[in-house]
């Protein structure tokens, strides 16, 4: 118990010594062993977003309207990037193949591999996305497919959205906020549909109902994902907007257990990328799931530090 407890310690020290700002620390109170796994969770989510590659590091997403676009960060590009060379290549679209051609003399490599000639660019929807890097991998290029629709989506560890993130603050929660639901399942194959924030509606997997009691109410929140598997759940709720991210919160959740409980932990509760980058395709929380309750629990509203676009 305390050896996690120093552990998380002891990174969030080293966090501060390579000039990152760590995730607040939570108040030991009665519970050290609560106090230093919700502490080790803050500190994973930070490093995620803060990775390299991670959210913050987002500079353009980049919708493909014609068959095909010479990309780059020239004046001469068609799809002109924020970051990279001049002429990155061209990607072009057959059916429902993606390709990508890069330009001559340009360094660019998938899978630490050079990229010499024209290949298959794979989505984010197919079993092996290609992952195109440039500037010395510091750059990432890759394809995501949203409806009938694709679009290059660019990354770069220089992102002023990265060098500039502020950290994340928390709600207080507490142990009171980890609950145990009990799953009601659907039937197979059933789906819902799910609006992201640039209005595509998706029909997602919805394996069933999570209930659970709270200040003397019965709640339910609508969980995707396929049965028998790890669930996802987006909600919005009373801080939404008044503290929270406007949008809602997302929670990974366990499969159920074999009783048929989830520990739905709200301390847990976490921004969606958009609270980060105006280049990403958020789902937003279904009607379903807008809790008439106040979540004091989980990852309040970012705020970016001033100036910054």
């Amino acid at each position: 118990m305390w050896t996690r407890g120093l552990g998380a310690a002891m990174l969030a020290l080293g966090l501060v010594a390579c000039g990152d700002t760590p995730p607040a620390p939570v108040a030991v109170a009665a519970d050290p062993a609560f106090a230093a796994e919700q502490q080790q969770w803050r500190l994973q989510r930070y490093q995620e977003l803060h990775a390299a590659d991670g959210w913050t590091s987002l500079v353009g997403l980049h919708w493909l309207e014609y068959k095909a676009h010479y990309i780059g960060s020239g004046p001469g590009s068609g799809i002109r990037l924020a970051v990279g060379p001049d002429k990155l290549g061209m990607v072009s679209r057959q059916g429902d193949s993606v390709w990508f051609t890069p330009e001559r003399g340009v360094a660019l490599s998938v899978d630490d591999t050079p990229v010499t000639g024209r290949i298959r660019f794979f989505s984010d929807r197919d079993a092996t996305p290609t992952l195109i890097r440039f500037d010395g991998g510091k750059g990432q290029l890759s394809l995501i497919h949203r409806g009938e629709r694709y679009a290059l989506r660019v990354k770069h560890a220089d992102a002023p959205t990265r060098a500039s993130f502020a950290g994340l603050q928390y709600w207080p929660g507490g142990p009171a906020w980890r609950i145990s639901a009990r799953f009601i399942p659907h039937e197979p194959g059933k789906t819902m549909p799910i609006v992201d924030i640039t209005g595509l509606t998706t029909q997602m997997p919805n394996a069933g109902t999570l209930e659970f009691e709270r200040d003397g109410r019965t709640w339910r929140l609508e969980a995707l994902g396929e049965p028998g598997r790890e669930l996802f759940v987006i909600f919005a709720d009373r801080t939404s907007g008044h503290g929270s991210y406007p949008a809602g919160r997302y929670l990974d959740l366990a499969a159920p257990d074999a009783n048929g409980q989830v520990l739905v932990d709200f301390n847990h509760a976490y921004n969606p990328p958009c609270a980060f980058t105006p280049f990403a395709t958020c789902p937003l929380s279904p009607p379903e799931n807008r809790l008439d309750l106040r979540v004091d629990a989980g990852e309040q509203a970012y705020h970016a530090p001033e100036g910054e676009a």
